[in-house]
C-alpha cells in the first residue's frame, strides 16, 4: 500500500487535498475549537495549543503519510482553497484490510451535507483503490451527528466491542 503520488479526490463541489504548512491557522482551530472537540477526548500531549503544534500535527501527518501509516485530507470547497475540515484513514491493520475514519468540520459548514460526501469519497477511495475490508469509526456516544453519518453510510453499532482508550465512545463498523 502506497500513498505516493497522493490522491486528490473530488466530487461536484468538494476537493480533498494534501494538508500542507500553509493550513497551520485552520488545523489549530478544528484541533483546539470547543465546539469542534466537545466530544473528542485527547491526552494532554496530543492537544493542539498553538501554531507550533500545529505545526508539528501537519509534519506527524506528513511522516505518516510517507511511512503509509495513514493518510488525511484536508476538505475544501472547489472554488475556495481554505480547509473547512479534514478526514483520514489511520490505524491499519497490518494485513492492510481494516482501517479508521476520523474526520472534523468547522461548525460553519456544518448540516451542509459536506461530511457526507467527503465521506463517501474515503468510502470509495479505501474500497476500491486500497482494497479495504472494513472501515471503523470510533465516535462518543452523544454524539449524534456523527452517529446518523455513520449509519446514513451503511456503518453499523457494534455493541460487543468496547473502545478501551475511551469508555464513552462507541464504535461502528462497516463491511465491505
Amino acid at each position: 500500500m502506497t500513498f505516493s503520488p497522493f490522491p486528490v479526490l473530488q466530487t461536484e463541489r468538494l476537493l480533498l487535498r494534501r494538508i500542507v504548512k500553509a493550513d497551520n491557522k485552520t488545523i489549530l482551530f478544528l484541533r483546539s475549537d470547543k465546539t469542534v472537540n466537545q466530544f473528542i477526548e485527547r491526552p494532554e500531549n496530543r492537544k493542539t495549543k498553538n501554531i507550533t503544534d500545529a505545526l508539528n500535527f501537519i509534519k506527524e501527518l506528513d511522516k505518516n503519510l510517507q511511512n503509509n501509516k495513514s493518510i488525511s485530507w484536508g476538505i475544501t470547497l472547489k472554488n475556495n482553497s481554505n480547509i473547512l475540515g479534514t478526514i483520514c484513514l489511520w490505524n491499519f491493520t497490518e494485513n492492510n484490510k481494516t482501517a479508521e475514519v476520523g474526520y472534523d468540520l468547522n461548525p460553519e459548514f456544518h448540516h451542509l451535507g459536506i461530511m457526507n460526501e467527503a465521506l463517501k469519497m474515503v468510502i470509495g477511495f479505501g474500497t476500491k483503490k486500497l482494497k479495504i475490508t472494513k472501515i471503523e469509526a470510533f465516535t462518543h456516544g452523544k454524539n449524534e451527528p456523527s452517529k446518523k453519518l455513520l449509519e446514513k453510510n451503511g456503518f453499523q453499532l457494534n455493541k460487543s466491542r468496547i473502545d478501551l482508550d475511551n469508555a464513552s465512545n462507541l464504535i461502528y463498523e462497516l463491511k465491505i
